[in-house]
């Protein structure tokens, strides 16, 4: 089994890596393969609704300038993900936003129904805020969300400092052994039948 850590910060080694790493570990020690990629910072493009990807594209993006169709392909071999993200603004950063939207709607199939946790890094407030905007989109798509011994959050400001944070790394390995025991828990489960979606809205 195979878990993606997806560091929605543009800094390579810095706090939200440093918080997925813990996890990334603690998977490795319950026998879960683990990769992390980061966003980078390089320009992620938003969602422009074409629809592209749902009737032309094979459920890619049609945008292939950016890292949304690799990172969504590597999901095809990962039973679960892991999704860090600093904190800008009381939400997460806007990168990972734009990734987490086109990835889901593009290829929502390699993502349905496995399990997945956000991670908000933060220096002092709007954490759970951004946890909550971290974790709307996988509810779409029926994924288990992954809770630890406290909400998915970790402290820190500069570079280095999360690893200061006694509590958000063990709420990092925490959160990692409930990942780990969720898909043994599931492996060879059949999932549910479901209905055939019922999209509607409010105006009559």
């Amino acid at each position: 089994m195979k878990v993606l850590l997806i560091n929605g910060s543009p800094r390579k080694s810095g706090n939200t890596y440093l918080a997925l790493k813990e996890a990334a570990q603690e998977l490795e020690k319950n026998g879960i393969e683990t990769e992390i990629v980061g966003v980078g910072t390089k320009p992620v493009r938003g969602c422009i609704a074409c629809s592209i990807c749902k009737t032309k594209a094979n459920n890619r993006c049609v945008f292939d300038d950016d890292i949304c169709n690799e990172v969504s392909a590597k999901m095809a071999s990962c039973d679960g993900l892991i999704v860090g993200s600093p904190v800008y603004y009381g939400q997460p950063n806007g990168t990972i936003i734009s990734l987490i939207q086109r990835m889901l709607y593009s290829n929502g199939a390699a993502f349905n129904g496995k399990p997945v946790a956000g991670v908000a890094v933060c220096r002092r407030g709007g954490a759970t805020a951004a946890l909550q905007t971290l974790n709307m989109p996988f509810q779409l798509l029926n994924m288990p969300i992954v809770t630890s011994q406290y909400w998915n959050i970790v402290y820190g400001r500069m570079e280095g400092e999360a690893a200061l944070d006694a509590e958000g790394m063990q709420t990092m390995r925490s959160l990692a052994k409930n990942m780990a025991y969720l898909l043994k828990a599931l492996e060879n489960k059949a999932r549910p039948e479901y209905e055939p979606r019922q999209a509607m809205h409010f105006i009559r």
